[in-house]
Protein backbone atom coordinates (compact mmCIF):
# COMPACT_ATOMS: atom_id res chain seq x y z
CA UNK A 1 0.00 0.00 0.00
CA UNK A 2 1.72 3.41 -1.07
CA UNK A 3 2.12 6.17 1.67
CA UNK A 4 1.95 9.68 1.42
CA UNK A 5 4.77 10.90 2.79
CA UNK A 6 5.15 14.66 4.00
CA UNK A 7 8.44 15.51 4.95
CA UNK A 8 9.62 18.81 7.07
CA UNK A 9 12.78 19.38 7.48
CA UNK A 10 13.72 21.98 10.80
CA UNK A 11 17.33 22.58 10.55
CA UNK A 12 19.92 24.22 8.43
CA UNK A 13 22.92 22.42 8.27
CA UNK A 14 23.63 20.34 5.13
CA UNK A 15 26.33 22.65 4.13
CA UNK A 16 28.02 22.12 7.22
CA UNK A 17 27.45 18.35 7.05
CA UNK A 18 28.50 18.28 3.21
CA UNK A 19 32.47 19.65 4.38
CA UNK A 20 32.83 16.84 7.23
CA UNK A 21 34.95 13.95 6.37
CA UNK A 22 33.80 10.46 6.96
CA UNK A 23 35.83 10.46 9.91
CA UNK A 24 33.98 10.46 13.28
CA UNK A 25 34.37 13.53 14.93
CA UNK A 26 32.89 15.42 18.32
CA UNK A 27 32.07 17.92 15.46
CA UNK A 28 30.23 15.36 13.27
CA UNK A 29 28.66 14.18 16.19
CA UNK A 30 27.52 17.44 17.39
CA UNK A 31 26.35 18.34 13.39
CA UNK A 32 23.48 15.75 13.32
CA UNK A 33 19.59 16.73 14.27
CA UNK A 34 17.76 14.81 16.54
CA UNK A 35 15.23 12.92 14.38
CA UNK A 36 11.66 12.57 15.80
CA UNK A 37 8.92 10.53 12.88
CA UNK A 38 6.05 11.03 13.52
CA UNK A 39 2.75 8.58 12.89
CA UNK A 40 0.39 10.92 11.77
CA UNK A 41 -3.75 10.28 10.18
CA UNK A 42 -4.73 13.47 7.91
CA UNK A 43 -7.21 11.60 6.37
CA UNK A 44 -9.73 9.41 6.89
CA UNK A 45 -12.46 8.96 9.49
CA UNK A 46 -10.14 9.84 12.38
CA UNK A 47 -8.64 12.31 10.78
CA UNK A 48 -10.75 15.60 12.42
CA UNK A 49 -9.22 14.45 15.93
CA UNK A 50 -5.84 13.45 14.40
CA UNK A 51 -4.94 16.73 12.61
CA UNK A 52 -4.87 18.94 15.35
CA UNK A 53 -3.02 16.60 17.37
CA UNK A 54 -0.07 16.00 14.72
CA UNK A 55 -0.03 20.14 13.96
CA UNK A 56 0.35 20.25 18.09
CA UNK A 57 3.53 17.89 17.89
CA UNK A 58 4.99 19.70 14.39
CA UNK A 59 4.76 23.10 15.80
CA UNK A 60 6.27 22.06 18.99
CA UNK A 61 9.37 20.93 17.41
CA UNK A 62 9.48 23.84 15.50
CA UNK A 63 9.18 25.80 18.40
CA UNK A 64 12.07 23.59 20.09
CA UNK A 65 15.02 24.68 17.09
CA UNK A 66 13.26 28.25 17.29
CA UNK A 67 14.49 28.10 21.01
CA UNK A 68 18.08 27.18 19.62
CA UNK A 69 17.60 23.76 19.79
CA UNK A 70 17.81 20.78 22.69
CA UNK A 71 20.97 21.88 23.93
CA UNK A 72 22.27 23.50 20.72
CA UNK A 73 21.08 20.27 19.18
CA UNK A 74 18.85 20.81 16.28
CA UNK A 75 15.49 18.23 15.80
CA UNK A 76 14.30 17.43 12.49
CA UNK A 77 11.04 15.32 11.94
CA UNK A 78 8.97 13.55 8.78
CA UNK A 79 5.50 12.62 8.78
CA UNK A 80 4.07 9.06 7.52
CA UNK A 81 0.29 8.79 6.97
CA UNK A 82 -1.06 5.53 8.68
CA UNK A 83 -4.86 6.47 8.65
CA UNK A 84 -4.83 4.78 11.71
CA UNK A 85 -4.52 1.36 10.84
CA UNK A 86 -2.51 -0.68 12.26
CA UNK A 87 -0.61 -2.19 9.19
CA UNK A 88 0.07 1.14 7.98
CA UNK A 89 1.63 2.31 10.91
CA UNK A 90 3.56 -0.48 11.01
CA UNK A 91 5.24 0.13 7.59
CA UNK A 92 5.76 4.05 8.34
CA UNK A 93 7.59 2.51 11.70
CA UNK A 94 9.61 0.56 9.25
CA UNK A 95 10.36 3.35 6.74
CA UNK A 96 11.53 5.45 8.65
CA UNK A 97 12.81 3.94 11.57
CA UNK A 98 16.43 4.31 10.15
CA UNK A 99 16.17 7.53 8.69
CA UNK A 100 18.07 10.75 9.12
CA UNK A 101 20.44 8.87 11.27
CA UNK A 102 18.35 7.16 12.35
CA UNK A 103 14.81 8.01 14.84
CA UNK A 104 15.06 9.05 18.56
CA UNK A 105 11.34 7.85 19.61
CA UNK A 106 8.06 6.85 18.12
CA UNK A 107 4.67 7.68 19.07
CA UNK A 108 2.03 5.61 17.40
CA UNK A 109 -1.21 7.15 18.72
CA UNK A 110 -2.98 4.22 18.21
CA UNK A 111 -3.31 1.38 20.42
CA UNK A 112 -3.95 -1.25 17.82
CA UNK A 113 0.01 0.21 16.31
CA UNK A 114 1.21 -0.07 19.70
CA UNK A 115 0.54 -3.58 20.44
CA UNK A 116 2.75 -4.50 17.12
CA UNK A 117 5.41 -2.04 17.54
CA UNK A 118 5.84 -3.46 21.32
CA UNK A 119 7.10 -6.78 19.70
CA UNK A 120 9.59 -4.68 17.32
CA UNK A 121 10.59 -2.03 19.39
CA UNK A 122 13.01 -4.24 22.16
CA UNK A 123 14.88 -5.88 18.83
CA UNK A 124 15.36 -2.03 17.12
CA UNK A 125 16.20 -0.75 20.91
CA UNK A 126 13.53 1.98 19.44
CA UNK A 127 11.80 3.90 22.85
CA UNK A 128 7.31 4.09 22.35
CA UNK A 129 5.85 6.84 23.83
CA UNK A 130 2.49 6.32 24.31
CA UNK A 131 0.87 8.98 26.01
CA UNK A 132 -2.63 7.96 27.74
CA UNK A 133 -2.70 4.84 24.79
CA UNK A 134 -1.45 1.91 24.42
CA UNK A 135 -1.05 -1.45 26.66
CA UNK A 136 -1.78 -0.36 30.09
CA UNK A 137 0.80 -2.95 31.73
CA UNK A 138 3.22 -1.75 30.07
CA UNK A 139 3.66 1.07 32.76
CA UNK A 140 5.33 -2.04 34.26
CA UNK A 141 9.09 -0.60 33.13
CA UNK A 142 10.52 -3.96 34.70
CA UNK A 143 8.95 -5.48 31.95
CA UNK A 144 8.21 -3.35 29.24
CA UNK A 145 12.14 -1.97 28.98
CA UNK A 146 10.96 0.35 25.89
CA UNK A 147 7.35 1.09 26.08
CA UNK A 148 6.39 4.39 28.31
CA UNK A 149 3.30 5.05 28.69
CA UNK A 150 3.34 8.23 30.33
CA UNK A 151 0.61 10.70 32.03
CA UNK A 152 -1.52 7.68 32.18
CA UNK A 153 -3.43 4.86 30.96
CA UNK A 154 -6.71 3.48 30.04
CA UNK A 155 -6.94 1.42 33.43
CA UNK A 156 -6.35 4.92 35.04
CA UNK A 157 -8.38 6.39 33.18
CA UNK A 158 -11.56 4.15 33.92
CA UNK A 159 -10.23 3.74 37.62
CA UNK A 160 -10.81 7.17 37.93
CA UNK A 161 -13.83 7.80 36.24
CA UNK A 162 -15.37 5.21 38.69
CA UNK A 163 -14.29 7.15 41.53
CA UNK A 164 -15.89 10.23 39.95
CA UNK A 165 -18.99 8.53 39.62
CA UNK A 166 -18.88 7.11 43.00
CA UNK A 167 -17.94 10.78 44.39
CA UNK A 168 -21.28 12.05 42.53
CA UNK A 169 -23.59 9.15 44.26
CA UNK A 170 -22.38 9.79 47.75
CA UNK A 171 -20.08 6.95 48.26
CA UNK A 172 -18.72 3.37 46.36
CA UNK A 173 -21.65 1.62 48.71
CA UNK A 174 -24.05 3.93 46.42
CA UNK A 175 -23.22 2.57 43.52
CA UNK A 176 -24.49 -0.90 44.28
CA UNK A 177 -27.47 -1.94 42.17
CA UNK A 178 -26.39 1.10 39.45
CA UNK A 179 -26.00 0.47 36.06
CA UNK A 180 -23.50 1.75 33.59
CA UNK A 181 -22.96 0.84 29.86
CA UNK A 182 -19.32 0.99 28.21
CA UNK A 183 -19.58 2.18 24.43
CA UNK A 184 -17.02 1.18 23.26
CA UNK A 185 -14.89 1.40 19.85
CA UNK A 186 -14.51 -2.47 19.01
CA UNK A 187 -10.83 -2.68 18.79
CA UNK A 188 -7.66 -2.85 21.49
CA UNK A 189 -8.46 0.67 22.14
CA UNK A 190 -12.14 0.48 23.37
CA UNK A 191 -11.22 -3.11 24.89
CA UNK A 192 -8.40 -1.65 27.35
CA UNK A 193 -10.70 -0.48 30.23
CA UNK A 194 -12.69 -3.73 30.18
CA UNK A 195 -10.73 -5.63 32.87
CA UNK A 196 -10.68 -3.03 35.26
CA UNK A 197 -14.22 -1.94 35.03
CA UNK A 198 -15.41 -5.42 35.52
CA UNK A 199 -12.94 -5.41 38.79
CA UNK A 200 -14.39 -2.33 40.19
CA UNK A 201 -18.19 -3.79 39.32
CA UNK A 202 -17.01 -7.21 41.02
CA UNK A 203 -16.06 -4.75 44.10
CA UNK A 204 -19.00 -2.14 44.31
CA UNK A 205 -21.88 -4.22 42.79
CA UNK A 206 -23.21 -2.76 39.69
CA UNK A 207 -23.87 -4.08 37.03
CA UNK A 208 -21.50 -3.42 33.53
CA UNK A 209 -23.26 -3.79 30.05
CA UNK A 210 -20.76 -3.71 27.13
CA UNK A 211 -21.62 -2.26 23.84
CA UNK A 212 -19.14 -2.82 21.20
CA UNK A 213 -19.43 0.01 17.93
CA UNK A 214 -17.65 -1.14 14.91
CA UNK A 215 -14.99 1.14 13.10
CA UNK A 216 -15.10 3.70 12.16
CA UNK A 217 -18.16 3.77 14.58
CA UNK A 218 -21.21 5.92 12.11
CA UNK A 219 -23.48 3.15 13.07
CA UNK A 220 -24.81 3.23 16.53
CA UNK A 221 -28.20 2.99 16.20
CA UNK A 222 -28.32 -0.67 17.74
CA UNK A 223 -26.28 -0.19 20.49
CA UNK A 224 -28.38 3.64 21.53
CA UNK A 225 -31.67 1.27 21.26
CA UNK A 226 -30.40 -1.30 23.77
CA UNK A 227 -29.28 1.59 25.79
CA UNK A 228 -33.41 2.72 25.32
CA UNK A 229 -34.29 -0.05 27.10
CA UNK A 230 -31.77 -1.16 29.79
CA UNK A 231 -31.84 2.77 30.77
CA UNK A 232 -28.61 2.68 32.34
CA UNK A 233 -27.65 5.55 34.91
CA UNK A 234 -24.18 6.47 33.15
CA UNK A 235 -22.77 5.77 29.82
CA UNK A 236 -19.02 5.40 29.61
CA UNK A 237 -17.48 6.62 25.69
CA UNK A 238 -14.54 5.31 24.87
CA UNK A 239 -14.80 6.41 21.44
CA UNK A 240 -12.34 7.93 18.80
CA UNK A 241 -12.56 10.37 16.03
CA UNK A 242 -16.79 10.48 13.93
CA UNK A 243 -17.58 7.78 16.54
CA UNK A 244 -17.67 10.29 19.49
CA UNK A 245 -20.12 12.94 17.78
CA UNK A 246 -22.49 10.05 16.43
CA UNK A 247 -22.60 8.59 20.21
CA UNK A 248 -24.12 12.32 21.45
CA UNK A 249 -26.15 12.53 18.05
CA UNK A 250 -27.72 9.43 19.06
CA UNK A 251 -27.42 10.39 22.75
CA UNK A 252 -29.89 13.20 21.90
CA UNK A 253 -32.08 10.99 19.72
CA UNK A 254 -32.98 8.56 22.06
CA UNK A 255 -33.16 11.15 25.14
CA UNK A 256 -30.53 9.64 26.79
CA UNK A 257 -28.95 13.06 29.59
CA UNK A 258 -25.70 14.01 28.09
CA UNK A 259 -24.79 14.96 31.60
CA UNK A 260 -24.98 11.67 32.19
CA UNK A 261 -22.43 10.72 29.47
CA UNK A 262 -18.78 10.20 30.30
CA UNK A 263 -16.28 10.77 28.10
CA UNK A 264 -12.77 9.04 28.03
CA UNK A 265 -9.77 11.67 27.49
CA UNK A 266 -9.54 10.47 23.49
CA UNK A 267 -13.45 11.12 23.50
CA UNK A 268 -13.83 14.89 25.25
CA UNK A 269 -12.06 17.45 22.27
CA UNK A 270 -13.47 20.38 20.55
CA UNK A 271 -14.16 18.15 17.27
CA UNK A 272 -16.73 15.32 19.34
CA UNK A 273 -18.79 18.16 20.14
CA UNK A 274 -19.04 21.61 17.79
CA UNK A 275 -20.60 19.82 15.29
CA UNK A 276 -23.89 18.40 17.56
CA UNK A 277 -24.59 22.10 18.54
CA UNK A 278 -26.72 22.63 21.91
CA UNK A 279 -27.29 18.66 21.81
CA UNK A 280 -23.53 18.74 23.12
CA UNK A 281 -24.17 20.58 26.09
CA UNK A 282 -23.44 18.64 29.73
CA UNK A 283 -21.49 16.15 28.00
CA UNK A 284 -18.14 15.32 30.44
CA UNK A 285 -15.11 13.84 29.63
CA UNK A 286 -11.81 12.94 31.15
CA UNK A 287 -9.11 15.65 30.98
CA UNK A 288 -5.16 13.92 30.51
CA UNK A 289 -3.21 15.75 32.56
CA UNK A 290 -4.84 19.03 30.52
CA UNK A 291 -7.72 20.63 28.97
CA UNK A 292 -7.95 23.25 26.47
CA UNK A 293 -5.35 25.65 27.48
CA UNK A 294 -5.36 28.75 25.20
CA UNK A 295 -3.86 31.10 28.06
CA UNK A 296 -0.87 29.33 28.68
CA UNK A 297 2.92 30.77 28.45
CA UNK A 298 3.97 27.86 25.87
CA UNK A 299 0.94 28.57 23.46
CA UNK A 300 1.17 32.37 23.49
CA UNK A 301 5.03 31.72 22.35
CA UNK A 302 4.06 29.50 19.39
CA UNK A 303 1.92 32.53 18.33
CA UNK A 304 4.42 34.86 18.82
CA UNK A 305 7.11 33.14 17.14
CA UNK A 306 5.20 30.26 14.40
CA UNK A 307 1.67 31.82 13.74
CA UNK A 308 2.48 35.57 13.16
CA UNK A 309 5.45 34.76 11.23
CA UNK A 310 3.44 32.41 8.93
CA UNK A 311 5.17 29.09 10.52
CA UNK A 312 2.93 27.73 12.19
CA UNK A 313 1.19 24.09 10.56
CA UNK A 314 -1.94 24.47 11.57
CA UNK A 315 -4.92 27.32 11.63
CA UNK A 316 -4.15 29.83 14.64
CA UNK A 317 -7.51 29.14 15.45
CA UNK A 318 -6.91 25.41 17.07
CA UNK A 319 -3.54 26.53 18.77
CA UNK A 320 -4.53 25.89 22.93
CA UNK A 321 -7.37 23.56 21.90
CA UNK A 322 -7.44 20.31 23.92
CA UNK A 323 -5.92 18.09 20.93
CA UNK A 324 -3.71 20.36 19.91
CA UNK A 325 -2.62 20.95 23.79
CA UNK A 326 -2.22 16.78 23.66
CA UNK A 327 0.45 16.77 20.55
CA UNK A 328 2.16 19.93 22.02
CA UNK A 329 3.09 17.67 25.46
CA UNK A 330 3.74 14.53 23.39
CA UNK A 331 6.47 16.35 21.48
CA UNK A 332 7.68 18.41 24.62
CA UNK A 333 7.71 15.09 26.73
CA UNK A 334 9.84 13.64 23.46
CA UNK A 335 12.40 16.44 23.58
CA UNK A 336 12.94 16.43 27.45
CA UNK A 337 13.44 13.00 27.07
CA UNK A 338 16.37 13.64 24.85
CA UNK A 339 17.47 16.50 26.92
CA UNK A 340 17.37 14.06 30.54
CA UNK A 341 19.60 11.63 28.17
CA UNK A 342 22.13 14.90 27.25
CA UNK A 343 22.82 15.05 31.62
CA UNK A 344 24.04 11.41 30.88
CA UNK A 345 25.72 11.54 27.81
CA UNK A 346 27.06 14.85 27.23
CA UNK A 347 25.13 18.24 26.91
CA UNK A 348 24.76 19.46 23.48
CA UNK A 349 25.32 15.81 22.12
CA UNK A 350 23.39 13.56 19.45
CA UNK A 351 21.48 11.33 21.28
CA UNK A 352 21.31 7.54 19.65
CA UNK A 353 17.21 6.12 20.08
CA UNK A 354 19.22 3.17 22.56
CA UNK A 355 20.68 6.43 24.98
CA UNK A 356 17.61 8.12 25.08
CA UNK A 357 15.82 5.37 26.40
CA UNK A 358 17.39 6.55 28.91
CA UNK A 359 16.24 9.22 29.53
CA UNK A 360 12.46 8.30 29.32
CA UNK A 361 13.19 6.17 31.89
CA UNK A 362 14.68 9.05 34.30
CA UNK A 363 12.67 11.64 33.25
CA UNK A 364 12.19 13.94 36.10
CA UNK A 365 9.81 17.25 35.06
CA UNK A 366 9.49 18.94 38.11
CA UNK A 367 6.57 21.76 38.29
CA UNK A 368 9.79 24.05 38.27
CA UNK A 369 10.83 23.01 35.05
CA UNK A 370 7.46 22.64 33.80
CA UNK A 371 7.21 26.33 34.21
CA UNK A 372 10.39 27.56 32.24
CA UNK A 373 8.79 25.26 29.43
CA UNK A 374 5.96 27.81 29.45
CA UNK A 375 2.94 24.30 31.17
CA UNK A 376 2.38 26.41 34.22
CA UNK A 377 -1.26 25.70 34.54
CA UNK A 378 -1.39 22.42 31.69
CA UNK A 379 -0.43 19.99 33.62
CA UNK A 380 1.22 18.25 36.56
CA UNK A 381 4.74 16.99 37.16
CA UNK A 382 5.96 13.47 35.48
CA UNK A 383 8.63 10.88 37.21
CA UNK A 384 9.71 7.78 35.56
CA UNK A 385 11.71 5.21 36.90
CA UNK A 386 12.87 1.63 36.31
CA UNK A 387 9.52 0.28 37.33
CA UNK A 388 7.33 2.94 36.71
CA UNK A 389 7.41 4.07 32.78
CA UNK A 390 3.98 5.80 33.08
CA UNK A 391 5.22 8.66 35.74
CA UNK A 392 1.71 10.41 36.39
CA UNK A 393 -1.47 9.07 36.65
CA UNK A 394 -3.90 11.52 37.21
CA UNK A 395 -6.69 13.54 35.42
CA UNK A 396 -9.50 16.04 35.79
CA UNK A 397 -13.56 16.12 34.28
CA UNK A 398 -14.61 18.66 32.11
CA UNK A 399 -18.19 19.50 31.01
CA UNK A 400 -18.94 21.29 27.74
CA UNK A 401 -21.28 24.46 27.53
CA UNK A 402 -21.96 24.66 24.31
CA UNK A 403 -19.05 27.06 23.60
CA UNK A 404 -16.04 25.73 25.70
CA UNK A 405 -14.80 22.92 27.86
CA UNK A 406 -14.86 23.93 31.99
CA UNK A 407 -13.09 21.56 34.34
CA UNK A 408 -15.92 20.73 36.88
CA UNK A 409 -13.29 18.49 39.09
CA UNK A 410 -10.51 18.52 40.99
CA UNK A 411 -6.97 16.47 40.79
CA UNK A 412 -8.30 12.44 40.92
CA UNK A 413 -5.27 9.94 40.99
CA UNK A 414 -5.63 6.02 40.09
CA UNK A 415 -5.86 3.79 42.78
CA UNK A 416 -2.85 2.05 42.62
CA UNK A 417 -3.71 -0.60 45.24
CA UNK A 418 -6.54 -1.88 42.91
CA UNK A 419 -4.08 -1.23 39.51
CA UNK A 420 -1.14 -2.20 40.21
CA UNK A 421 -1.60 -5.67 41.31
CA UNK A 422 -3.41 -5.51 37.78
CA UNK A 423 -0.60 -4.54 35.92
CA UNK A 424 1.81 -6.67 37.37
CA UNK A 425 -0.19 -9.55 36.55
CA UNK A 426 -0.83 -8.88 32.97
CA UNK A 427 3.07 -7.45 32.39
CA UNK A 428 4.46 -11.36 33.76
CA UNK A 429 2.03 -12.85 31.91
CA UNK A 430 3.08 -11.31 28.66
CA UNK A 431 6.66 -11.88 29.70
CA UNK A 432 5.91 -15.74 29.51
CA UNK A 433 4.70 -15.28 26.60
CA UNK A 434 7.04 -13.65 24.89
CA UNK A 435 10.40 -15.48 26.90
CA UNK A 436 10.76 -11.95 28.03
CA UNK A 437 12.88 -11.51 31.56
CA UNK A 438 11.65 -9.27 34.27
CA UNK A 439 14.61 -6.38 35.10
CA UNK A 440 15.21 -6.37 38.79
CA UNK A 441 18.71 -4.68 40.79
CA UNK A 442 21.45 -3.96 38.59
CA UNK A 443 19.06 -5.04 35.51
CA UNK A 444 17.36 -1.63 36.25
CA UNK A 445 20.77 0.69 35.52
CA UNK A 446 20.82 -0.26 32.24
Amino acid sequence: MSLKLCKFTLAAGLAVAALVTSVATPALAQSKEQFFPMLVYRTGAYAPNGVPFANGYADYLKLVNARGGINGVKVSFEECETGYATDRGVECYERLKGKNGGATVFQPLSTGITFALTEKAPGDKIPLITGGYGRSESADGQVFKWNFPLTGTYWGAADILIQHLAAKEGGFDKLKGKKIALVYHDSPYGKEPIPLLQERAAMHGFALTLLPVAHPGVEQKATWLQIRQNRPDYVLNWGWGVMNSTALKEAVATGFPRDKMYGVWWAGAEPDVKDVGDGAKGYNALALQHGAEPNAAVVKEILAKLHDKGQGTGPRTEVGEVLYMRGLIAAMLAVEGVRATQERFGKGKWVSAEQARWGFENLNLTQAKLDVLGFKGVMRPISTSCSDHQGASWARVHQWDGKKWNFTSDWMQQDDAIIKPMVKAAADKYAVEKKWTRRTGQDCQS
